[in-house]
């Protein structure tokens, strides 16, 4: 079933760039940086995997070309993992090596967890080539992601935690909330200790409050972080963070395959439906 955009619109910023460039500049201007993000993944044709780097590649010059305060975030299946992974890893560093050039930067989505080892690998291998060009996110509620936090510590790498967007089985993720919270402090607290400028993605205010807190009691300026939101969600909260002299960086996703975004927002965990649907009419 094919449903129409408008659905969708209060979470995806349009269909094209030339739809979501407006709404990164009202950003902004009203001082938060963004993150755009090509919506997609699981291509399984090497033409279209190869036309999508060419896209990215493409929008790395258009956010240049406008201004606009923005990186961008991909997927690794978008660029081909699924067919194969030397094949996804080049067209990586092709996208990378156009980042590099202009002094710009991209993000590795995290996946279901049949890719976070991969992900990771390549992370990692790229790493060491494109370095500040380059970073990774981490989902706090695998359970492997303590092992994977500290190690991507010790590199120095730019890391974006997040609780995690994909329903998994309690083998391989936690389950209940409280728990996840707690992971997530750990591992957060982690990334401010031993990184450089670590992203914390969240719309969650104990874990905002938790962040602020540890980093005031840890003589942590806040220029030393920045919190991550997704478009369409908490626009109130990101400009108070930013009254507060916080940095603010809201993800803001587009294109015509939005469908999987969208419902993964809904479906991910309970709440996220109550909260979602409780904001649609606010600004």
């Amino acid at each position: 079933m094919k449903l129409p955009f408008f659905i969708a619109r209060r979470f995806v910023a349009g269909e094209d760039f030339e739809q979501a460039a407006p709404k990164v500049r009202e950003l902004n201007q009203r001082g938060l940086t963004a993150t755009l993000d090509l919506l997609g993944e699981n291509v399984d044709d090497r033409k279209i995997a190869t036309q999508t780097v060419d896209e990215y590649i493409n929008l790395l010059k258009s956010i240049r070309d406008d201004g606009l305060k923005s990186t961008i975030s991909i997927k690794l299946t978008m660029m081909g993992l699924d067919i194969d992974r030397e094949f996804a890893k080049e067209n990586l560093y092709r996208l990378l090596d156009v980042a590099r050039k202009e002094d710009q930067f991209v993000r590795i989505d995290m996946e279901g967890s049949d890719y976070t080892q991969v992900t990771i690998d390549l992370f990692k291998e790229a790493f060491q080539e494109y370095g500040k060009h380059v970073g990774i996110v981490i989902q706090a509620y695998l359970h492997r992601t303590k092992k994977d936090i500290e190690e991507l510590a010790k590199l120095g790498a730019d890391v974006r935690i997040c609780k995690g967007a994909y329903k998994e089985p309690e083998r391989i993720a936690v389950q209940n909330m409280p728990a996840i919270r707690e992971a997530f402090k750990e591992y957060t607290a982690t990334l401010l200790e031993h990184t450089t400028y670590p992203r914390i993605a969240t719309h969650d205010d104990e874990l905002i409050n938790w962040v602020k807190d540890y980093a005031t009691e840890n003589k942590i300026g806040k220029a030393r972080f920045e919190f991550q939101m997704l478009y369409g969600l908490r626009q109130d909260t990101c400009e108070q963070l930013v009254a507060d002299g916080y940095n603010v960086r809201v993800y803001v996703p587009y294109g015509t395959m939005w469908m999987p975004y969208f419902t993964r927002r809904l479906r991910e965990r309970k709440e996220n439906i109550w909260f979602i649907l409780s904001t649609m009419f606010k600004k």
